[in-house]
């Protein structure tokens, strides 16, 4: 059996909060039903495919970068780091490493980038699955510490309502400062 980890990111868009990357060796004795893109599955759903890829695989990761990284690298530079983080992350040493994307991250091992990777691979589904739900609880968490800028509804996406937010209250440290609408709101150029 090769070990083939999938590698996916979250939070690239969003204006707050880290990005957060998974890396998943799923196990082929263990199959896990209705993997696909995170983004085409039902919160619920997502959930529940999350706990079963915790306790089925052979092992994951998840990697993150700060907001601080995310500011000093630039977005991109913070996302590759993340994903090497969650690769570095795992228990089992991945033979192959299969990113959703178009970009590869400096590992140690061969990989290869699938755009479209997270509805066409599953260990690429089942990442893609993981990291958007930690990134979605750290989205809940702060919501819990800022409620007023409601990053429980839009998960720090630029929408009305959370560039309203920024606009009325300013930033929270949690922002990313080298973005161009929390640029605007801090009066920087």
């Amino acid at each position: 059996m090769q070990l083939i980890a999938g590698v996916d990111e979250v939070g690239r868009g969003p204006l707050v909060g880290e990005v957060v990357t998974a890396a998943v060796i799923l196990d082929p004795s263990r199959p896990i039903e209705g993997l696909n893109d995170s983004k085409k599955l039902s919160e619920k759903k997502r959930n529940a495919l999350a706990e079963q890829i915790c306790e089925r695989a052979l092992c994951w990761s998840l990697g993150r970068a700060s907001v601080a990284e995310i500011d000093e690298l630039n977005i991109l530079h913070a996302t590759m780091l993340a994903m090497q983080r969650a690769v570095a992350g795992l228990s089992h040493t991945p033979e192959l490493v299969l990113i959703d994307g178009n970009r590869v991250p400096d590992l140690p091992m061969p990989a290869q980038a699938i755009v479209g990777g997270d509805g066409a691979e599953e260990c690429i589904s089942a990442a893609s699955i993981l990291a958007k739900v930690a990134r979605d609880q750290d989205m809940v968490e702060l919501h819990q510490a800022f409620p007023l800028y409601g990053f429980d509804k839009h998960k720090g996406y630029p929408t009305k309502v959370h560039l309203q937010a920024l606009a009325e209250h300013g930033a929270i440290e949690h922002h990313r400062r080298s973005f161009a609408p929390v640029k605007r709101a801090l009066g920087l150029k």
